[in-house]
């Protein structure tokens, strides 16, 4: 039975509103340790107790997921400042860093002097839909 500490194995099918993105199909399970972190909160916790071989399908909020869209994470940057700014396309991923750390952010919107960056990840403000199969707990 899965509890703190649990080492544990399973298959899982993420899918957000109607569409799988994500899936350890073809990669085999994934592997965490029970009460470490490793996942995000709401699918821990609906993990807990289950059994090998256990089947259930989760539904994780916001909040408990991958939080929610912070306005404060949306930033206007000049375009001069952003490398390649002229190839750039709206729904691209950028890097940026800052102060030895990385940021992903998706470019939500070009003007003729600005770039929109949205550093939220991309499933902030989602509901999560896993579908899990417990496969192993050490």
């Amino acid at each position: 039975m899965i509890k703190e500490g649990s080492k544990v194995k399973f298959d899982y099918t993420l899918t957000v509103d109607g569409k799988v993105e994500d899936s350890s199909a073809g990669r085999g399970p994934l592997e965490y340790t029970h009460g470490a972190g490793h996942i995000i909160p709401g699918l821990e916790k609906e993990l807990t107790g289950m059994k090998v071989g256990d089947k259930k399908s989760v539904q994780v909020s916001p909040e408990e997921g991958y939080g929610k869209v912070l306005e404060e994470a949306i930033r206007r940057v000049p375009k001069e400042a952003v490398g390649g700014a002229e190839n750039l396309k709206v729904g691209d991923m950028v890097g940026a860093s800052n102060a030895g750390h990385t940021f992903r952010a998706i470019v939500k919107e070009i003007t003729d002097k600005e770039v929109v960056l949205d550093f939220n990840h991309p499933l902030a403000g989602k509901t999560l839909n896993f579908d899990v199969e417990i496969k192993e707990i050490n």
